[in-house]
């Protein structure tokens, strides 16, 4: 089963479009949008384990320049 989460991001000042825009690009993401709030960029992410999708938010979304923090919110499916 696929393992689907959101990761909500904070991003350096000025630089949510850009994040959003590079995030979009990396496997496994569906959707990255900026938006405003406590929070800059919001993005679906979809892995094959919960390990893959922690590599995932590890190696390649925390690596992107412009991004302080990152949350990341299992998809919960009852």
């Amino acid at each position: 089963m696929v393992v689907q989460a959101y990761i909500l991001i904070q991003t350096d000042v000025g630089k949510a479009a850009e994040v959003a825009k590079a995030i979009a690009q990396v496997n496994g993401v569906t959707l990255a949008e900026d938006v405003t709030g406590p929070y800059d960029v919001i993005v679906r992410a979809e892995a094959k384990n919960v390990d893959e999708l922690g590599k995932l938010v590890v190696s390649k979304v925390q690596n992107l320049d412009g991004i302080t923090r990152t949350l990341t919110c299992p998809v919960v499916h009852i």
